[in-house]
């Protein structure tokens, strides 16, 4: 069981890496290091696709 634990900490220790990195420190007056591995998870994803020009709706289509 403390491999999952370690596991989760890795995973919350490198997205909080990753947000830093990109000049995010808190979500809504919340520090990154309070939120859930999920919440971490689902604000990275949040602004990489916001932060990439390929993402959401001007993404690159290919035709068919």
């Amino acid at each position: 069981m403390g491999e999952v634990k370690e596991a989760v900490e890795s995973r919350r220790n490198e997205l909080i890496s990753k947000l830093i990195k990109m000049e995010k420190y808190k979500t809504n007056e919340t520090n990154l290091f309070e939120l859930s591995l999920s919440d971490l998870e689902y604000t990275f994803y949040k602004n990489q696709l916001n932060g990439h020009p390929h993402g959401g709706m001007d993404s690159i289509r290919w035709r068919k």
